[in-house]
């Protein structure tokens, strides 16, 4: 399965930038879990902690981390944001940017 990361119009990968300031044992598994999806296609969600938030928009939990994705087909998905696990208005803004980003793509 191909992972496409949110790309901003600079050609900036938010995604990535986020998991490289990780410390090295979160990086360490938010790549794990990337690499477990290009391997296994869209069975490896039924072996993540996933629950849906908006439609057609889920998100992983990884730790202290969510990384918010849409599964477009098959053969790919969109990891559309990432961040911290908070608790309160901070988590709705994460969503929204997601939300945000989804429509932009086509997505939802």
């Amino acid at each position: 399965m191909n992972i496409y990361d949110y790309t901003t119009s600079g050609g900036k990968n938010l995604i990535m930038e986020y998991v490289e300031a990780l410390s090295a044992p979160s990086k360490a598994e938010i790549l794990a879990v990337r690499q477990l999806i290009r391997e296994k296609g869209v069975d490896a969600f039924s072996l993540l902690v996933t629950r849906q938030l908006y439609k057609k928009l889920w998100e992983i939990k990884i730790s202290q981390e969510r990384v918010m994705y849409v599964i477009q087909n098959q053969e790919s998905v969109f990891f559309l944001n990432i961040c911290k696990k908070q608790k309160g208005k901070a988590e709705k803004q994460e969503l929204e940017k997601a939300k945000k980003r989804a429509k932009a793509e086509g997505l939802l």
